[in-house]
């Protein structure tokens, strides 16, 4: 009770008086606790939250409601309490989570795994598909400066699926065109974000195409074979974040795609943040040779999607579907990926492979 009553005297000292204290404690709140609390911080019994420590983020709003939060809340700033909300999908997401059926691991390829928190949003997108599938995600995390074509069988070869990362710069890329090859060629479920699906177009272009040189302009401004580069409209750009093209826009799915049967849908909305593009010149090449852009923005020609024939799982997306991933709504991307991951474990354990089924997702 000591540092929470220091807190608030410190608080009343700058004019502030708290309406409710939420406490974290490793140990419940017993009513004489929180009576003591209430007396010498001067807040009504009722207005000292107990927030006892969680087994997951997602339970805290549980736990909140039982405290009450939500109702003082309302009634301190004398709004309608309405209806107690249920939470229907909420609690059966946390279910889920807590009591997973299986355990996939995914290799995480990045230049930030050392950070716990760059890659936050494709972690939590993750968790969302883990517990649809009711099957607990572990990540694993690579860093992609360390990686190479020597060391790649070694790294990844216990993975039941790879994703490379988003990122800028031109530091670990060759790490994660090596990750990119060893996914396509030992047929891994392969999953590519942003500057991911950049580098499988470079691995492809590479390896595939016979186009040594082949890069993006980002990390190799000279190359004469820029399978990945700003386009000359997005130079001329100013506002908004520079040449960055930044936001929601549109793209247009291929009918017979894997990604649309995934949407459900041919027309899709997504966020980005980037500033290269897949160059459109080599376009034919690769759709000839089995990489086939499968996505475009319908104003812009760009090419937002690409997927790869004859292969489990092999999506690159030039957008962040983890930005718009949550609970209630897991992206069906990071659904279907997770899925692949299963069924890719299951087939190297003699189970037969489920069919890919649409309402999973």
């Amino acid at each position: 009770t000591k540092p929470t009553q220091n807190s608030v005297k410190m608080m009343s000292e700058h004019g502030l008086n708290p309406d409710v204290l939420v406490c974290r404690t490793e140990e419940p709140l017993y009513k004489d606790l929180k009576r003591k609390i209430a007396l010498f911080c001067n807040v009504t019994l009722d207005a000292v939250i107990e927030a006892l420590d969680a087994d997951t983020i997602y339970g805290v709003p549980l736990e909140m409601m039982r405290e009450r939060l939500d109702v003082i809340c309302l009634e301190k700033m004398k709004l309608p309490l309405g209806k107690e909300p249920e939470l229907v999908k909420w609690k059966e997401f946390l279910n889920k989570l807590r009591y997973p059926k299986s355990k996939v691991t995914i290799g995480l390829i990045g230049k930030y795994v050392e950070l716990q928190d760059a890659y936050k949003s494709i972690l939590e997108a993750l968790i969302h598909a883990g517990a649809m599938n009711e099957c607990k995600v572990e990540v694993k995390n690579i860093h992609s400066e360390h990686l190479t074509k020597d060391n790649a069988r070694e790294k990844l070869n216990n993975l039941d699926a790879v994703l490379v990362a988003p990122g800028f710069g031109s530091r670990g890329i060759e790490g994660k065109i090596d990750a990119i090859r060893y996914a396509r060629v030992n047929k891994i479920p392969f999953f590519g974000i942003c500057l991911g699906m950049q580098m499988a177009c470079v691995e492809f272009a590479r390896n595939v195409l016979n186009m040594p040189k082949a890069h993006s302009t980002e990390m190799d401004p000279d190359t004469d074979q820029g399978v990945i580069c700003m386009m000359e409209e997005q130079k001329a750009i100013t506002q908004k974040g520079g040449t960055m093209r930044l936001g929601s826009y549109e793209c247009v799915l291929n009918n017979d795609c894997v990604t649309a049967s995934i949407y459900g849908s041919t027309n899709i909305t997504e966020r980005h943040r980037h500033r290269y593009e897949f160059n459109n010149t080599y376009q034919e090449a690769f759709e000839q040779a089995g990489l086939v852009p499968v996505g475009k923005n319908p104003n812009t020609n760009l090419i937002e999607i690409v997927e790869l024939k004859d292969h489990p799982f092999y999506i690159g997306v030039q957008f962040h579907p983890e930005y718009k991933s949550t609970v209630e709504n897991p992206h069906p991307l990071f659904v279907a990926f997770v899925k692949a991951a299963k069924d890719a474990q299951e087939q190297r354990n003699g189970t037969p492979k489920r069919p890919f089924e649409k309402s999973a997702v």
